[in-house]
């Protein structure tokens, strides 16, 4: 029998607020244990949450990226379980009316071809706080920092057929929130993960099968990993004759293999109920339309418009506008180089890139600012330096040498353009190299564009790589 995979996806976002969802305390990563839980958090007597506007304002402003409906009225529900660092016996979380509902964010799947996921809704919550099982021998530790800090949860339809369509998908949205600016998207700092909802039926029929949600996956491998194990653990056993038992499963990357954490789980055993200390939120439509007028451009539409405007491939764009920061950067840089746009992407793409990854660093941390970049590359277009003295120049600047005008001239590299100079030199190799000359006459056109490089290659030693490449190779055919 052949098997079709459904899969749907919840997403935790962690919201970049400096406090929390419904307490001032702090939300900074990295805080020693349980100094950054108030009594909010704690859940302790005689304390009342307070919203915070920031955390509406960022879910909302997801919502209208992705289409979706906004809430004019939302409300907050206790969702009701017991687990040691869930100090209040219950979380904070939206079941009824969220704030976001209905919305869709379109992928581009391995054949090119675009298809549509829709998102059920985007619910803000609490997070909850931490078990702690290093260093505590057969104890466990309790660390409650992260207790009330604001999330939204990002719920899709089971509309993914497969593992690597859900990291697509998984990817798109940690992108997307990202250019929106509501969240950093660490996922070693648990600021992005996700829980997967996996069940398997005939290809061809339309009822779900039972599905079992894998919990707390935080990279885009293992999301890929848990799910193709998960699919495969399910048709081995409907394949057997066995059923397969809703329930919650951890995976566990080092074994690679999933594992029962609880039996199913449904709404009512929740017990979600309004939470009586919070009154509704009222969402207007000044509101909605004052957020709308901050969103960015967003990654599909940079995309587009980079094919577009600056006649780039569409790897190249891809690559390009995959973050905001390496968007802007190139921006920056064929603006300082004079509309050098295909340039400017190759050196970002790759030297920059290469250079970033060898020193492990991000792009804000560059040795190379996006000006700087600009510059050189606006040196090597008006024929000032080469290609290859480029390398020279940009490998100065990482290390904090100056811009590319002043290491030019300190370092005296600017290219030689004169012809008379680089005739000489031509002609030097020329007649230093009789039987190079008799061969390259001998041979027929095709082959001959493989043996000027040997004349090249000397003429750029001799002038020691400052010799415009375009002028040696129309005086050497010339000459030749």
């Amino acid at each position: 029998m052949l098997w079709e995979p459904v899969i749907g996806l919840e997403i935790h976002v962690q919201l970049a607020t400096r406090s929390k969802l419904f307490s001032g305390a702090a939300t900074r990563y990295g805080a020693a244990p349980n100094v950054q839980a108030c009594a909010v958090d704690l859940g302790l007597p005689g304390v009342l949450p307070v919203i915070n506007a920031e955390a509406v304002r960022m879910a909302i402003t997801f919502g209208l990226a992705v289409n979706a409906e906004i809430a004019d009225t939302s409300i907050f529900a206790r969702k009701n379980y017991f687990y040691p660092d869930l100090p209040k016996g219950y979380q904070i979380s939206q079941y009824e009316l969220p704030v976001v509902a209905n919305g869709t964010l379109d992928i581009t799947l391995e054949d090119g071809t675009s298809k549509t996921i829709r998102i059920t809704r985007a619910h803000l919550e609490e997070d909850a706080g931490k078990s702690v099982h290093e260093g505590f021998a057969s104890r466990t530790g309790i660390d409650l920092n992260r207790a009330g800090t604001p999330l939204i949860e990002i719920v899709s339809e089971p509309d993914l057929r497969s593992s690597h369509e859900a990291a697509v998908y998984m990817k798109k949205i940690h992108t997307l929130v990202r250019y929106l600016g509501i969240s950093d998207g660490n996922m070693q700092e648990g600021s992005f993960r996700c829980d997967a909802n996996v069940s398997v039926r005939p290809k061809g029929t339309e009822k779900l099968g039972t599905r079992a949600e894998l919990k707390n996956i935080n990279s885009f491998r293992f999301v890929e990993l848990a799910i193709n194990h998960e699919i495969a653990r399910q048709i081995d056993l409907l394949e057997s004759g066995h059923k397969i038992i809703q329930e919650t499963r951890l995976y566990d990357a080092d074994k690679d293999e999933t594992r029962p954490m609880r039996s199913k789980e449904e709404a009512n055993d929740y017990r979600y109920f309004p939470d009586p200390d919070l009154l509704p939120i009222h969402i207007t439509i000044d509101d909605i339309a004052l957020i709308r007028n901050t969103l960015p451009e967003l990654p599909d539409h940079k995309r587009t418009r980079f094919i577009k405007d600056y006649a780039l491939s569409e790897y190249d764009s891809e690559q390009l506008s995959g973050s905001r920061e390496i968007a802007d950067y190139f921006e920056t840089a064929v603006s300082t180089a004079g509309g050098q746009a295909k340039l400017c992407a190759n050196w970002i793409i790759g030297d920059l890139t290469a250079t970033l990854n060898a020193r492990n660093l991000e792009l804000s941390a560059s040795p190379v600012t996006a000006s700087q970049l600009g510059g050189m590359i606006k040196r090597i277009a008006d024929n000032t330096i080469s290609s290859k003295i480029a390398k020279q120049v940009f490998e100065a600047m990482c290390n904090g040498e100056g811009d590319a005008d002043a290491i030019i001239a300190s370092k005296g590299l600017q290219q030689v353009t004169d012809t008379g100079a680089i005739e000489k030199i031509v002609d030097e190799v020329i007649n230093a190299s009789p039987e190079q000359v008799k061969q390259y006459r001998d041979s027929p056109e095709e082959k001959r564009a493989k043996l000027i490089g040997y004349f090249v290659g000397q003429i750029m030693k001799k002038s020691q790589g400052k010799a415009n490449p375009q002028q040696v190779n129309q005086l050497l055919k010339d000459k030749l």
